[in-house]
């Protein structure tokens, strides 16, 4: 995956019925191209350990929709083993302008920071000691745990002549909280209906003229959705798991579509 460490931008988030995603995925490639880090069709697999303080004030922060608000997260992408390189990133937002800031680092060693508390940076090869001083001071302040895994299938398209504008889609997005060690891969329960998918749109700076018109005419309407947020609602018991109920969605999104 790209080992991109700062960067800024407006992500905007949209959920969308299944067959609406291949109406516009199948638009988006006149303009865009597949990302060159997933497959031959773009797709590639996330697993993300998100942390929380023990009186969930990450997770308060997200629901209330603050301002200014922040997440730490731990990430792997596809296959991975204690030896794999991970990114351990720190994802702001304030009003709509999203910041992310992130260090590569083994999974042994991301375990070994936060389980063991042994928190001397100068212990650690990274790729950013800088991000790694901020993450330590962030968990130090908040008292941040281990608190959920998410994982799911991505899609992601960038644009030819807007190299700036990034299109992705997440499909089969599952949570749990009994096994926090990322490298098992996605598994646990679904958190979306398998025949909805969450469309996010990145920019730099405004969506192109050609994208809104385009949304617009598949009534893709934008909506809030928050993985973390949710994910913490099923584990409390809030809501309950999606079942499988389109078994071709998700083999079709599995299999890299």
């Amino acid at each position: 995956m790209e080992a991109l460490e700062i960067f800024q931008r407006y992500e905007l988030k949209y959920l969308i019925p299944y067959d609406v995603y291949e109406q516009v995925t199948g638009q988006l490639q006149k303009r865009m191209k597949f990302d060159p880090y997933g497959d031959e069709n773009g797709c590639y697999n996330i697993v993300s350990l998100y942390f929380d303080s023990k009186d969930d004030k990450i997770y308060n922060e997200t629901r209330n929709n603050l301002n200014f608000r922040q997440k730490l997260r731990l990430r792997v992408y596809g296959e991975s083993d204690l030896n794999s390189t991970s990114f351990l990133e720190i994802k702001q937002k304030y009003n709509r302008v999203v910041n992310k800031r992130r260090t590569l680092i083994t999974l042994s060693d991301a375990y070994d920071f936060f389980y063991n508390n042994a928190k001397n940076e100068a212990n650690y090869n990274v790729s950013n000691r800088q991000i790694l001083g901020e993450v330590n001071a962030f968990s130090s302040l908040y008292e941040l745990e281990p608190s959920v895994v998410v994982s799911y299938d991505r899609q992601a398209l960038a644009g030819i002549d807007e190299p700036d504008l990034r299109v992705t889609f997440d499909f089969n997005l599952m949570t749990r909280n009994d096994n926090l060690s990322i490298e098992d891969g996605p598994n646990g329960n679904l958190f979306v209906d398998q025949n909805m998918v969450i469309m996010e749109v990145k920019v730099s700076n405004s969506v192109p003229y050609w994208l809104s018109r385009m949304l617009s005419d598949y009534e893709c309407e934008r909506k809030s959705v928050s993985k973390f947020c949710t994910c913490i609602d099923m584990a409390n018991g809030l809501i309950k798991p999606y079942q499988p109920i389109n078994p071709q969605v998700a083999s079709a999104a599995g299999s890299g579509f």
